[in-house]
């Protein structure tokens, strides 16, 4: 169990408990219950992992050691002596909170107030030592069943009008999916950067959304607001579930936050999908005709992979990389991006491109040029000529591709 003191701190530390304090109404008689005792209440029973519900904050809070109850004005002094916090106590000073953090015409996502109240909180909870140590995230959701039996069938009426059906990773064999009532809850934890050390994976931001909306969208506004508050994005890291969204849900606002997105590919988007003027689309990107098959059915590696596997797959994916058309501008207003093709860029050697055979055999050389190759009257100019004089040709792809 979390020492209470630990999570007192927390609390303080956050500063949400007088900015929410002063949103309630005052009434006749001061409340026993403060917002800054409840939210130790809760954090109690959330430490100790068990049901959050209201009865078992306030059996938590009537079974601290006498003093803490007494310091935290669970036990109080009333005229006819001691008085101990009741459930009806509990209950009022939580309506009056969850009251004034509501919506006017509640929609299944958080009020604006709200979010950042959590987010302060959840940034309180990150110890000083380790609030520069990681600039990258992994994010993901999960379901999270509604307190409420769900409404009849063909109606709405229920404890809980906010949850709604979500699907979720189904239990039995051969089920990939299965219904349930409730909310999409999505988290973003700490990760360690690229070749640097282990930090903690602790939870940075988190978000609850009703299954009518896209967990996805619904964490964007939260991601992007961290810069403004001194806390930059770095890598992100996703599944593919977030790779197939729309890019102006996902992958454009957060790069716009200077983010880099590092996600797995749909299954749907793997593999050759195509050409565009000529080159191969393959895994969001622009290849050379001239890249070998086996390089774009590269599949992802296996949980289970060993780390000679891995060393294979790390060369393979290198190797890939020679034939991408090359990235020469960043993304413009509506995210694309223009790109150049890999011999002029000095990738790969190629016969099409004289230049290029003059660079050293170390690098992949095209022994059988596409008969049909880039469409150069198809193709946009990049606009400035290349150190040798020529204007490079370039295509406008999609700045919304995954790594």
């Amino acid at each position: 169990m979390i020492p209470l003191p630990f999570l007192e701190e927390i609390t303080d530390r956050s500063g949400i408990a007088p900015r929410i304090e002063v949103l309630l109404p005052i009434g006749v008689r001061p409340r026993q219950l403060t917002v800054r005792t409840l939210l130790a209440g809760m954090l109690i029973v959330l430490a100790d992992h068990r049901p959050a519900h209201l009865t078992r904050v306030q059996q938590a809070l009537t079974t601290l050691p006498e003093d803490d109850q007494r310091r935290l004005g669970v036990i109080a002094d009333w005229k006819h002596g001691p008085h101990q916090l009741t459930y009806r106590q509990t209950e009022r000073t939580f309506g009056l909170v969850a009251d004034a953090l509501a919506k006017d015409i509640p929609d299944g996502l958080p009020a604006t107030r709200l979010q950042r109240l959590c987010d302060d909180l959840l940034e309180a909870s990150i110890p000083e030592e380790f609030k520069d140590a990681s600039t990258s995230l992994a994010v993901d959701w999960t379901d999270v069943e509604a307190f409420s039996r769900p409404p009849s069938r063909g109606t709405r009426d229920c404890a809980d009008p906010e949850a709604s059906w979500g699907h979720r990773a189904g239990g039995g064999p051969g089920q990939d999916s299965e219904l349930f009532f409730g909310y999409y809850a999505s988290a973003a934890t700490m990760m360690r950067e690229e070749h640097g050390p282990p930090v903690p994976e602790l939870a940075r931001r988190m978000t609850a959304c009703s299954c009518r909306h896209d967990p996805a969208r619904a964490l964007v506004p939260v991601l992007t607001a961290m810069p403004a508050h001194g806390i930059p994005l770095g890598d992100i890291l996703a599944d593919s579930g977030y790779a197939h969204r729309d890019a102006g849900a996902w992958a454009i606002p957060l790069r716009a936050s200077g983010a880099e997105l590092v996600q797995d590919l749909h299954p749907n988007d793997r593999g050759p999908r195509g050409t565009h003027h000529g080159a191969i689309i393959a895994n969001g990107n622009l290849y050379c005709p001239a890249t070998p098959t086996t390089l774009l059915e590269l599949a992802p590696l296996a949980r289970d992979a060993t780390p000679e596997q891995a060393n294979a797959h790390d060369q393979q994916t290198a190797e890939t990389a020679r034939y991408k058309l090359g990235r020469i501008t960043s993304d413009d207003a509506d995210g694309y991006h223009r790109v150049m093709r890999p011999a002029a860029m000095g990738k790969i050697r190629c016969p099409l491109r004289p230049a290029s055979m003059r660079l050293d055999r170390g690098r992949p050389e095209i022994l059988t040029p596409p008969e049909h190759p880039l469409a150069e009257d198809r193709l946009l100019l990049a606009g400035e000529p290349d150190v040798q004089g020529e204007q490079e040709l370039a295509a406008d792809t999609p700045g919304a591709a995954a790594h």
